[in-house]
């Protein structure tokens, strides 16, 4: 389904989201040989983290081949995020997204995601001054609201807000988030889905860049949003979390679904043979297997020897002494296992 989408910036066409502690460079890495098109995310970085840090290689690091490649931010000053946003475009970074969703306390304690959607005027200031510092496209990445707002124009007010500051695209989370009361998964679960008011969005700002997220778990719910919704326009682009992560191979169908690639079938042991240079280099600079293999857990999922591919890398992958032969042994478990299926039917 070839929708001629551009890729403008990273609310056009498919984008995997940031998700702490979990899209690291290798997995960035991984998801980058299942899909060359799709935009992929660091996890979420601080300002203080890298203005105050030590080590802008863990926090800005990332391989070339991970582009198009974004840098999210978490911050509220404007001077600090627009140094942040400077070196984030130095580093490589295709693209500076800016977190006003993230509802965890220990955000909102350093006035950082979800709780900006109480401050406009200020998330507005903060997207202009990284627009003055940066040649690539600044986005956010916004929840519909917070607590008690129900109304549609507090959203409509935000999104007018980023776009007089110049903001190229926003990304938004289809639920609101309860600052209190709720715990971060809660918050991804508990709040209803309001799909329309995301359309409704792109409705009063036509030219304005709009990807969703929040609640999609496969490529046929994903697509809708690129068609008229209840009468409203289409959107630009769709943002895909935790179902990338657990069952990463569906961003194998990324290239062909929204992009129109012609490709032939990739399977799974063509990714595997991707990453053995990959997971071999980084063993020999000293990192550890479970660095790499604990984001390719989910490679065989809804497969016979799924669940033997992630026991047995979760039960070896950590050990001091585990090279590429675990990975290796993994594997060979799993083909048995399919060939013992099909042996039986």
């Amino acid at each position: 389904m070839n929708k001629n989408l551009k890729q403008a910036n990273s609310a056009c066409g498919f984008s995997v989201a940031p998700m702490l502690d979990w899209t690291d460079k290798h997995c960035r890495y991984f998801h980058r040989q299942l899909t060359n098109q799709a935009w992929l995310y660091s996890e979420m970085v601080t300002t203080g983290a890298i203005i105050y840090g030590d080590n802008l290689p863990r926090f800005l690091g990332h391989n070339p081949s991970e582009v198009p490649v974004v840098l999210q931010l978490g911050g509220s000053h404007s001077q600090d995020l627009a140094r942040c946003a400077k070196l984030g475009e130095e580093w490589g970074y295709s693209e500076i997204n800016l977190n006003v969703g993230c509802p965890s306390d220990r955000v909102q304690n350093n006035m950082i995601g979800a709780c900006l959607l109480g401050h406009p005027e200020l998330v507005a200031e903060n997207i202009a001054a990284m627009k003055a510092e940066v040649n690539i496209p600044v986005t956010v990445k916004t929840r519909i609201g917070i607590d008690d707002q129900e109304d549609f124009e507090t959203l409509q007010n935000f999104v007018e807000g980023l776009v007089k500051a110049g903001v190229d695209g926003v990304i938004i989370h289809a639920r609101k988030a309860w600052l209190q009361g709720l715990s971060p998964k809660e918050n991804r679960e508990i709040p209803p889905l309001k799909y329309d008011w995301v359309h409704r969005i792109k409705a009063e700002f036509p030219e304005l860049d709009i990807a969703v997220n929040g609640g999609i778990t496969s490529h046929n719910q994903a697509l809708q949003h690129f068609e008229s919704y209840e009468g409203m326009p289409a959107l630009d682009g769709v943002m895909l979390g935790r179902v990338a992560y657990e069952q990463p191979f569906i961003l194998s169908e990324v290239d062909s679904l929204y992009y129109g690639a012609d490709i032939t079938n990739v399977s799974r042991l063509d990714i595997l043979e991707k990453m053995y240079p990959y997971i071999d280099n980084h063993l020999t600079h000293g990192g550890k297997l479970i660095q790499v293999t604990r984001h390719m857990l989910g490679l065989f999922h809804g497969l016979p020897g799924g669940r033997i591919w992630r026991r047995h890398l979760s039960e070896n992958a950590f050990k001091q002494t585990s090279g590429i032969e675990v990975v290796q042994q993994a594997y060979q478990m799993v083909a048995a296992e399919i060939q013992r299926m099909e042996d039986r039917q």
